[in-house]
């Protein structure tokens, strides 16, 4: 089974505060974004594999850890996940991106898939599928089983806030996927936007609004 992470750290709440305010501008809610994304990837990559590797320091040879592997993706699924990018690769230099478009139709709620492009080695890779906010949970549970049907099978999933509708949605479309939230929120309202919330993640990343 699968496991959900909420942050607790004070520095995640107190940037989280500040990007939910209305009259946090575009350039500072941008560059918090990308500070939350990567003490949520900071919790994420907790559990990444190690191995020893001898190496000699100024004073003498040594043995140290090194991650095994390295071999590791971030998916953004567009627009908004564009924001957690360089947040996480700040945190993981080495991780390949790829891109998944979905947008939700505007009647039904439902994602729509308008764009994916991956690593072309994706399905060997450790996979932290990220968006900002977990509403309904249609688009994160489309987007990770695009990347199942492609052949990954470490996937994770990283949001800065979530509704408990999108949470119970993802659990049960994926219950192999460890979800990482920044905040849980109360509900979604009758537009399917998460309350309080912060408003349009996308618009507010990329001042369109």
């Amino acid at each position: 089974m699968s496991k959900v992470i909420i942050m607790d750290h004070p520095l995640i709440q107190h940037k989280i505060g500040y990007i939910r305010r209305i009259d946090t501008g575009t350039k500072d809610f941008r560059q918090t974004v990308s500070e939350i994304a990567m003490l949520i990837c900071y919790e994420a990559t907790r559990n990444l594999k190690l191995m020893d590797v001898e190496i000699e320091t100024p004073i003498c040879k040594t043995t140290v850890k090194e991650l095994k592997g390295r071999k590791l993706a971030i998916v953004p699924i567009l627009r908004a996940g564009l924001g957690m990018v360089d947040g996480m690769l700040t945190l993981i230099p080495t991780a390949k991106v790829g891109h998944i478009g979905l947008y939700r139709d505007p009647e039904t709620h439902k994602p729509v898939e308008y764009y994916c492009k991956l690593p072309a080695d994706c399905a060997d890779r450790e996979v932290f599928v990220v968006d900002p906010m977990l509403a309904t949970g249609g688009s994160a549970a489309a987007a990770i089983q695009m990347l199942k049907d492609k052949g990954c099978k470490k996937i994770h999933f990283l949001c800065i806030i979530a509704a408990p509708e999108g949470l119970a949605v993802l659990k049960e479309s994926h219950p192999d996927v460890d979800i990482y939230i920044g905040a849980m929120d109360e509900k979604l309202n009758e537009n399917a936007y998460i309350v309080p919330g912060l408003g349009d993640a996308g618009d507010r990343i990329f001042g369109t609004k």
